[in-house]
């Protein structure tokens, strides 16, 4: 069994991030002193909330300014740091004007800049990325049943802006990671998760935020034919902090992934759960070629069109036997997300809501390592 590495800094790039909080959080509740990069330490609405994830810390949250796009920023970032977790990356919740400048440059270069920073300041030992499994499936068209594995790469030629920006950010980290010199060498693996669901711990939007979003506010009327592949943000959590000590992890990729759930099943789970409170969710679902014309204008959609009526199923065998992360109930996973989102005021708490009932309190406790 991998042991904890009590004590070592640890630094998280994008540290306000929807997965890059849970990995704060997990770290300092293992006893790690942890060190956050943010894109401005004056930004008090990012700020305050990372330093009240752990009260109860044993070392408290260092934050640190950096930028993907500086190089000079992150040498300082990385300096006594024994493990790094880059996390950060741009995503554009909206159609990116300039696909290049927006995602790809910040992607690839801001990998870069941290692996350059982690190569000359020697004392870094592991580098866990960030990656995605839209770098294994993007531009694929779904093949309905077929399990995908770490070895599946996705096609740069046909796939939509994000996933391009991931997959390539990714093929360079381990191109970089292959031509350092032997002094200049360091430790290096890859988190893919899927559509990451569970409790937000900071305001900072992501896309899983968006579609459960969009069953809140009624700006979906009607819902896409599309099966999820999911995990818990928990789960991608304890998987960062298994790969930064298992020594089986290191030079490989780890799929996380959970189970799949159709939108339809994930909008009458919310009907469950928050119809008595006064939501409404719609549950019919719309015709193809309706959401192809609808992804014109949205591109959260243009992300699941050719995976339309598909199961996408995803090998987990290193999540749960190399990394030792059992996987969590998805469906409790969507209705944590639910209730942050209602409790931190990003969906508008209805006249009926009387707050998430004491039994069904999510369970935040790390996976034991």
């Amino acid at each position: 069994m991998a042991q904890t590495d009590e004590g070592a800094l640890v630094l998280v790039t994008g540290a306000s991030g929807f997965i890059a909080t849970h990995v704060v959080l997990q770290l300092q509740q293992q006893g790690y002193r942890v060190r956050g990069s943010v894109r401005s330490l004056t930004n008090e609405k990012k700020v305050k909330p990372l330093k009240e994830l752990c009260p109860n810390a044993k070392f408290p949250l260092q934050l640190i300014e950096a930028d993907l796009l500086v190089e000079e920023t992150w040498h300082a970032a990385v300096q006594d740091c024994k493990y790094v977790m880059h996390v950060a990356s741009p995503l554009p919740l909206g159609k990116p004007r300039n696909e290049e400048e927006e995602l790809i440059k910040p992607a690839v270069n801001g990998t870069l800049n941290v692996l350059k920073a982690c190569a000359k300041a020697g004392c870094v030992k592991r580098v866990v990325m960030t990656s995605t499994v839209g770098a294994i499936i993007g531009g694929m068209n779904g093949e309905n049943g077929r399990v995908y594995n770490e070895k599946d790469w996705a096609d740069i030629e046909t796939t939509e802006p994000y996933c391009k920006s991931k997959t390539l950010a990714e093929k360079a980290a381990w191109e970089f990671i292959e031509n350092c010199s032997d002094n200049e060498k360091f430790e290096f693996c890859t988190i893919n998760p899927c559509v990451t669901v569970g409790p937000v711990l900071h305001n900072t939007p992501f896309l899983s935020m968006q579609t459960a979003l969009k069953l809140f506010d009624g700006s979906m009327p009607v819902l896409p034919n599309f099966n999820f592949p999911l995990c818990d943000v928990r789960d991608v959590a304890a998987a960062h902090l298994k790969a930064m000590i298992v020594p089986e992890a290191v030079g490989q990729r780890h799929i996380i992934y959970n189970s799949n759930m159709w939108y339809k099943d994930i909008s009458l789970l919310y009907v469950r759960e928050f119809g008595p409170y006064g939501y409404k969710f719609p549950t019919m679902v719309a015709p193809k070629f309706v959401l192809w014309l609808a992804s014109l204008f949205d591109p959260t959609l243009k992300l699941i069109i050719p995976f339309l009526n598909i199961t996408t199923i995803f090998d987990n065998t290193r999540m749960k036997e190399v990394l030792n992360v059992p996987p969590r109930d998805i469906s409790q996973a969507i209705i944590d997300l639910g209730y942050s989102l209602i409790e931190r005021d990003v969906v508008k708490k209805t006249p009926g809501y009387t707050g998430r009932p004491a039994c069904s309190k999510p369970d935040d406790n790390p996976t034991s390592l």
